[in-house]
């Protein structure tokens, strides 16, 4: 049987408990919980903890061993030269509830497992509940599971989660200073320079950025931004043409600035690609390209914007303003 130390988060999850259990729970209690859950991975365990024992409480009301050592209380009789008898039952109480709790205790030890993506690479893996994540290139991640919660930390770059369902243990990815909250659904996270966009395919998240910064309920179609400092951006459409496209190996461009279309094509290719002048920057490029073909990328910038692509070795591309001739 397990044992550990009770720590203050322990009677905050019951307080928190209580107050989202009342009649009179507000909205603004939700929020108020959401943002305690994430200050701290201990608020989350003792919180996971206080959820396992309400399970555990509904089991122990239908046991045959409580119930009757519940009965044995309810006989006795309490006259003072009896007193030893209800005692007596107390005691067999005891030992039902602590013979029930080792019976029903379902806790195993947490596990670890690390995943990360080179330059280029794209990986799909099933994590041990089912869930299936997609990293993008330059990824990494780490998945802490136990019997009690499961909780992912996208320490850098994009994945997509397919979660499998387990009501018992919502499904937490912690990123920068946000963290999703989950149950069974599809949504996407990217972690690059300290911000963190959430997007949502399938289901309903909950975004919570620390420090006070707010929690938004996504549905599908939606996006939205947690930002270094823990600032909760709004809510906005989700480009679900390229949601769905990055994890096909493509990546989809509508009107962007060709230095933003450049940054996010070398992140595929050790080969870069690179402006002589940086006020070519500007030019708007709209097209599908497969993330890592630099190649392609560089042909069609040639024919359709006039630009000239000068090789220098076999990793780097300069592209130039192609001179009219004469």
């Amino acid at each position: 049987m397990n044992t550990r130390t009770w720590q203050p988060a322990d009677g905050e999850a019951e307080a928190w408990m209580a107050r989202l259990m009342a009649p009179d729970c507000t909205p603004a209690d939700r929020a108020a919980f959401e943002e305690w859950l994430t200050q701290s991975p201990r608020n989350i365990e003792a919180w996971l903890e206080m959820e396992r024992v309400q399970a555990l409480s509904a089991q122990l009301r239908s046991d045959e061993m409580l119930r009757a050592a519940t009965r044995a209380i309810r006989r006795a009789p309490a006259r003072p030269f009896n007193a030893w008898l209800p005692a007596a039952a107390a005691a067999v109480l005891v030992v039902a509830v602590a013979a029930i709790w080792w019976r029903y205790e379902p806790r195993t030890a947490a596990v670890a497992q690390q995943y990360a993506t080179a330059m280029g690479e794209q990986s799909e893996v099933t994590l041990a509940d089912g869930t299936v994540v997609l990293l993008d290139t330059g990824t990494q991640l780490t998945a802490t599971f136990d019997s009690r919660e499961r909780l992912v930390v996208l320490e850098r770059g994009r994945a997509q989660f397919v979660v499998g369902h387990d009501a018992q243990r919502p499904f937490l990815v912690k990123a920068g200073a946000g963290t999703i909250r989950d149950i069974g659904t599809t949504f996407q996270v990217a972690h690059r320079n300290d911000a963190v966009d959430v997007g949502l395919l399938e289901g309903r998240v909950d975004v919570t950025a620390r420090n006070g910064g707010g929690v938004a309920t996504l549905s599908p179609g939606e996006k939205v931004s947690v930002d270094a400092s823990g600032r909760l951006g709004a809510k906005a459409p989700l480009d679900l043409v390229s949601a769905r496209a990055w994890p096909q190996g493509d990546l989809v461009f509508k009107q962007r600035r060709l230095d933003e279309l450049l940054t996010e094509m070398n992140r595929y290719s050790k080969q870069q690609v690179r402006l002589a002048d940086p006020s070519m920057g500007g030019l708007t490029v709209s097209g599908v390209f497969h993330a890592g073909d630099q190649d392609a990328l560089v042909a069609v910038l040639e024919r359709g914007w006039s630009l000239r692509a000068e090789r220098r070795g076999a990793d780097e591309i300069v592209l130039h303003r192609r001179v009219a001739e004469r």
